[in-house]
């Protein structure tokens, strides 16, 4: 089995403990660094080699964001800090996962799972030679693992939604309401922003005022959507995107 090369960047002892005691038990992770020096972990991330980054955001030399930005997408990271106010931004610079502490064990494995899934599926697998007499056996595509939660920012805090709950998606004039299936959650963001960040396979636009989730629809008629006795309109600008979409899945 191949290892993921880790390294651990905190500026506590104890929680380099933790990282690296929990990291001995996952048999795909392998921890080549542990350091509460930023600026050394920044430079051996530059460097090359390094699979995943185990990143607290409060740092004295480097904060974390910093060495994301930094950093420029070399590497995979998994953000570890006491302080939920920084997950908005962390979500914004494309991390794999935020892990607020105290860290629980399968919490932790949750979140290097599925790095190693996604890491995984990147490989290039050998292809077997023709043999004479037997063709080899069609393989079906693996689809790529899709998020599947988002931060916003409400007016209190900052509030992890899971994209299964989500039914619609509904844009006003300077701010937007996502309605799941047990509450309305108000943000200052753009429907740009959420058409783009959200995935395109579970997501679409149909009005210049709604995005909604494909598998919540209940009924389509002319030019209106059902989703929990919501009607939604179809805008002229995305009807043919939006039936295109649709007549991919009838049967």
């Amino acid at each position: 089995m191949t290892k993921l090369k880790c390294i651990a960047v905190d500026d506590e002892p104890l929680a380099l403990d933790i990282i690296e005691d929990y990291v001995s038990k996952v048999p795909f992770l392998e921890l080549v660094k542990r350091t509460e020096n930023a600026i050394e972990a920044l430079q051996m991330v530059q460097e090359g080699g390094i699979d995943l980054v185990f990143l607290d955001i409060q740092m004295p030399e480097l904060t974390g964001i910093q060495f994301l930005k930094i950093a420029n997408g070399k590497a995979d990271y998994i953000l570890t800090t006491a302080y939920s106010q920084y997950a908005l931004e962390s979500y914004d610079l494309n991390v794999s996962d935020y892990l607020l502490k105290p860290i629980a064990f399968d919490r932790f494995y949750k979140a290097v799972e599925k790095v190693h899934n996604r890491l995984k599926m990147q490989v290039p697998t050998e292809i077997p030679p023709i043999q004479p007499l037997f063709a080899a056996a069609p393989v079906k595509p693996v689809a790529a693992p899709v998020q599947d939660f988002i931060f916003v920012k409400t007016e209190h805090k900052i509030q992890k939604i899971e994209l299964d709950d989500i039914l619609y998606i509904e844009g006003l004039k300077d701010y937007i309401s996502i309605f799941t299936k047990t509450e309305r959650v108000i943000t200052l963001q753009n429907m740009k922003k959420m058409e783009e960040t959200l995935p395109k396979d579970q997501f679409i636009r149909v009005h210049k005022s709604y995005i909604i989730a494909l598998d919540k629809i209940e009924s389509i008629e002319r030019s209106r959507i059902s989703i929990c006795s919501k009607i939604i309109p179809i805008g002229d600008t995305y009807r043919d995107e939006f039936f295109k979409h649709i007549d991919n899945k009838n049967i």
